[in-house]
Formats: structure tokens, sequence, C-alpha cells
């Protein structure tokens, strides 16, 4: 029996090896990004929800691109603090924003999805960069940077979406990690011409590639999904790149509790039950993959079953692991968090578990 699961070890093992170095490898040991700036007129739309505090802080770091042809399309959500007086306060001191007011819809009430294509139609410009209320650009050449990589045939980039340091907290390190490890996944997929997800923090596409797909009504009745959803029906090996320079990245604020984070989580993994079905396998596969290894490796190790080959086949698996996100979070500049990366992975999977567990009993709750 132990015989058996050594082979079952070394499979899962395999397995683990294909997606470290094979899928993840193609954005981990990438070349740096070859930047051409393009100068295409945008459209860079914020949708908010009672997100007052946020938006006064983030809006006029949008404003001060150093970017010759954008507008800023604020669409305020019904929102029931000051946002859409903020929002107005800014209409009347930029001249290239413009607001969208959207009214309690009984059909659509509290979807998200509705908000944003009102958004997009009234959106002047052809070339659509999207960001949420609580992100910010890194680098005033941030709309630069995403709107280099559209060409003639790409017309969906995939940005990275990061969250703010804290220092000293942990859980900030696990959210930072779990973002990390997010992106390798769905930037690497891209570069093999299957993309399957993007991050409404930080996302562009032709206005074009939102009607031919209808918009968001096959998922309109999904709460969540106005980018991952979208991406995963609209994006194929023709029409989606990535950018992954430093000064193409957002900052969002991270949560600040467990509690809260896991409930993100929850809503996060629901909306992934809606993916194509290779895409589904392919995630179920990675995480089955991870779990199965440690399980494994505890219950050999634990009886001692040819302990040598065991504990050398895991920490194989560690360097193999370690050197591409090594690189990964090198790009993505995020180093700090691979110091914790085997305690934090093991958090990771068993949250992951939890998660299945507790959105199999209930429903988690969307937008505001």
């Amino acid at each position: 029996m132990l015989t058996i699961l050594l082979y079952i070890f070394i499979g899962i093992l395999a397995i683990q090896v294909f997606y470290y170095l094979i899928v993840f490898g193609k954005f981990a040991f990438a070349q740096p990004q070859k930047i051409t700036s393009k100068r295409i007129p945008v459209s860079v739309i914020v949708c908010a929800k009672n997100e007052a505090e946020n938006v006064a802080r983030f809006i006029p770091i949008l404003a001060e691109q150093n970017y010759p042809d954008y507008e800023i399309v604020l669409i305020d959500d019904a929102s029931s603090d000051d946002t859409l007086e903020i929002f107005e306060d800014f209409e009347k001191k930029y001249p290239n924003i413009r607001l969208v007011k959207v009214q309690n819809n009984e059909a659509f009430w509290g979807n998200k999805k509705f908000a944003l294509t009102l958004g997009i139609k009234a959106a002047r410009k052809e070339y659509l960069l999207f960001t949420d209320a609580d992100c910010y650009p890194t680098s005033k050449d941030w709309i630069m940077q995403m709107t280099s990589q559209f060409t003639l045939h790409k017309t969906i980039i995939l940005g990275y979406g990061a969250y703010e340091k804290i220092k000293g907290s942990f859980l900030n390190k696990i959210i930072r990690f779990e973002t990390l490890l997010t992106a390798v996944q769905y930037f690497s997929w891209a570069k093999m011409g299957k993309p399957y997800m993007g991050v409404g923090r930080n996302l562009a596409y032709k206005r074009e590639e939102f009607f031919k797909v209808n918009g968001f009504m096959d998922h309109m009745k999904v709460r969540s999904g106005d980018d991952d959803l979208f991406i995963n029906q609209a994006a194929n090996s023709k029409n989606t790149t990535i950018c992954y320079s430093p000064e193409s990245f957002t900052v969002s604020t991270p949560k600040k509790t467990y509690k809260s984070w896991f409930q993100q989580k929850r809503r996060h993994v629901s909306t992934a039950s809606y993916y194509k079905g290779f895409d589904k396998f392919q995630l179920g596969l990675f995480f089955f993959s991870q779990l199965s290894f440690f399980i494994l490796a505890i219950v050999l190790l634990a009886f001692q079953f040819q302990w040598m080959i065991v504990a050398g086949l895991v920490v194989f698996r560690y360097i193999i692991t370690w050197i591409t996100l090594g690189y990964a979070s090198g790009k993505l500049q995020e180093k700090d968090v691979m110091y914790w990366f085997p305690v934090i992975e093991l958090i990771l999977i068993f949250t992951q578990l939890n998660v299945y567990f507790t959105n199999s009993f209930s429903k988690p709750v969307h937008w505001k």
C-alpha cells in the first residue's frame, strides 16, 4: 500500500513540476517587457459605490497621468455616502472628467455590471482602461504603459493589481502572496494562449470586445465577475496579451482582518465556478496537486517509508517552486513575501479548502 502511495506521490510531484516549470515558467522566466508608447485615445473607467474616502484620495492621482489624450469616466453606482458629491466636485475641477450617475434599478439593483455597462456606453474613447475606486497607479505613466501593449490584434490587456504593503502584518503577506500566485497563474496561461481571467483593478480592452460578447449579459445575474468572467468569455490566444512593467501596476488597499479577506476569497471562488471547463479543470488540478502533495508527504514520512527518497523529493519540489516564484516575485516587486513561502502556502491551501466547504453551505455576499 505504501509503495502505491509513493508512486502516486511521484505522479503528483510531476504535476507540480509541470505547473511551476512549464506553465508558470512562461511568465517567471520571461524577458523584461518592451514598452513602445502608442498614445492612443483612452477612457479610464472607475466605478464606485460608497467609496467617498478612497475616491477623494485616488482620483486626483488618476487626473495627473502623463498622457496626452484621455478622459476619466467616473461612475457613481447609487452611493448613499458622499461619493457623488465628491465626483461632482472633480467634474468641475478637471475638464477631462465625465460623470455617470446610476440610479437604483429594480431589475439590476446593486449590480456593478449594470453600472459599468452604462459607463462603457458613455465613454467617448474606443480604448478602455479599468481600475477600482480603492486603487491608484504606481506611476504617472500607468496609462502609457498599459496602452503600449495594444496592437492591431491584441485588444485585451491583462495588468497586475498589487496590494499595499503593511509593515508588521502577517495577514498582509498572505494576501500579497495569494495575489502574486494568482497573477503568475493568469499571466502564464495568457502567455500560453489560454487566458482565463483578469482583475478589474488593472485591465484594458477595446470597446468592440465588450460588444462582441454582448457585454455582461450572459452572466449579468452573477453579482461578481465583471473582470474575470468577462475575460473568461472574451479573451483568446489572438486578442489577449499581458503588461507587467513595474510602472504599469496599480495598488489597492488590502483587507485588514482575516474575516473580511476570507469573505473576499469566498466571492472569488464562487465566481470561478462559472469559468469554462478547461479553466476550471486546470485550476482544480493545481489545487488538488498542492493538497495531495502535502498529505502524501506527511503520510509517507510518518511511516518512515523510503523516507530519504520522500524527503529528497520534497526538497526538490521546494527548490523548483522557490526558484520559479522567486523570479516571478521579482518581476512583480513582491520579493519579501517569498521569505514566508512554505508557511503561507500551507495557510492558503487550507484556507482554500475551508472556502470550498463554506461556499457549499451558503452563498457569499457581493458588491456593496
